[in-house]
């Protein structure tokens, strides 16, 4: 099942049953945009998340901004063949702008059906990529693919939501998974509203 429209309504019902969650879904629940982030180029997807590692949203944003400047009317190929130093003239640092090639690179050899693939298999799939972990890569799964059952334990904003919005201990993991069990199999949907929270300083208790 994918994260659609007729997808988000089903989940929110359904996570109604939490009571911050219902609290959130009442106040965001028509200003979720569900293919905000969304990008037909894998490439171009991964490179916008590899640009938002460790940065700060609104840097993100001014950055993605400049890279989008920058591969305009370029295809693939040029971008590959760019010169360090150019990619790196957006704001990046030589590690990011190695990685971003490193992405482009991956997607002119690879026939990886991604769309036919599992949670688990496009994970292991993507962390083979130079630059590309595990956030990274439950990014794309939830952005990109549109799996509707996702929550980055490696997010600092969802974990900090977690702790404004439930008073929890964000490093009792028992705890912690046990929350976010009981949002499944809509568990992207909940991310979604905990980053709003936090985005907005909206918060439950």
């Amino acid at each position: 099942m994918e994260l659609n429209q007729e997808t988000l309504k089903k989940a929110y019902n359904y996570l109604s049953k939490d009571q911050c969650l219902k609290f959130l879904i009442k106040r965001f629940s028509h200003e979720i945009d569900i293919s905000e982030r969304y990008n037909e180029n894998y490439a171009k997807a991964l490179s916008f998340l590899i640009i938002e590692q460790q940065v700060s949203f609104k840097a993100a944003i001014t950055i993605k901004k400049r890279f989008i400047e920058k591969v305009n009317n370029l295809s693939d190929v040029e971008i590959i063949d760019l010169e360090i130093n150019d990619l790196q003239s957006i704001g990046i640092s030589l590690r990011k702008a190695n990685y971003i090639q490193n992405v482009y690179k991956y997607f002119q050899d690879s026939n990886y059906d991604f769309i036919s693939s599992s949670n688990k298999d496009v994970i292991s799939e993507l962390v083979k990529i130079k630059g590309i972990g595990l956030w990274s890569a439950e990014m794309f799964l939830m952005f990109i693919l549109m799996r509707i059952d996702i929550f980055s334990l490696g997010d600092l904003a969802l974990m900090n939501s977690l702790k404004v919005n439930y008073n929890i201990n964000i490093k009792d993991k028992d705890a912690v998974d046990s929350l976010i069990k009981f949002w499944s199999p809509y568990k992207s949907v909940a991310s979604l509203l905990l980053w709003k929270s936090i985005e907005e300083k909206y918060y439950y208790s």
